[in-house]
């Protein structure tokens, strides 16, 4: 009888190891469905991964590090989103390299940013009022026609009529702030993951 006893006491608590178990293995699913990975930043010229996960190239205004890093603010803004960013702004960048095919540095930057757009999922580009930013405005030509491009510019660039009318004419959607454009990347991220889980393996 004692035995029985002892049997059925150690059969209680293994259920109840187990059954807490499965609480908690669902409880973890259900913490890393609310809290997705952090997003990561990749700068320039480091390699661009290839992992699968949606993409997020930052262009616009630099001015050789002369514009304010409004990349920086973009990239706390969507920490939570669990996106790879693309930052073309180098911390380490050397105002002395030559803006020539023949400098290294310069070439290693042009080829970096231009493998990037090309990668990127979604390209998120900000004209800074005082600013001119004609390599922005050459790829604001290149991209206009990808449909991956939003585009934020706000009153005070110098081009924004031209910006305007190239982004009507194509379809891209503009913003009239950063804090819109950074809300229309949300969007689309959320769009791109459900149709990315619509899709399946396979």
């Amino acid at each position: 009888m004692k035995a029985l006893l002892m049997f059925s006491a150690m059969a209680l608590s293994s259920s109840s190891v187990a059954g807490s178990t499965v609480t908690g293995g669902a409880a973890a699913a259900d913490s890393a469905a609310a809290n997705p990975p952090r997003s990561i930043t990749i700068q320039s010229p480091n390699p661009l991964p290839d992992d699968g996960r949606i993409s997020v190239f930052l262009a616009g205004s630099i001015d050789m590090g002369g514009s304010v890093d409004w990349q920086a603010q973009v990239a706390r803004e969507l920490a939570d989103e669990g996106v790879v960013l693309l930052n073309p702004r180098r911390d380490d960048w050397n105002p002395a390299w030559k803006p020539s095919a023949d400098e290294p540095e310069f070439r290693r930057q042009v080829e970096w940013e231009l493998a990037a757009l090309q990668r990127a999922d979604v390209i998120a580009m900000y004209f800074v009022p005082g600013s001119q930013s004609p390599v922005t405005l050459l790829e604001l030509g290149l991209h206009a026609g990808s449909g991956k491009l939003l585009l934020a510019c706000p009153d005070g660039f110098w081009r924004k009529g031209n910006v305007d009318i190239t982004a009507d004419r194509y379809h891209v959607p503009r913003f009239e702030s950063l804090p819109a454009l950074v809300a229309a990347v949300r969007e689309r991220v959320e769009r791109l993951r459900r149709a990315r889980a619509g899709a399946g393996p396979g």
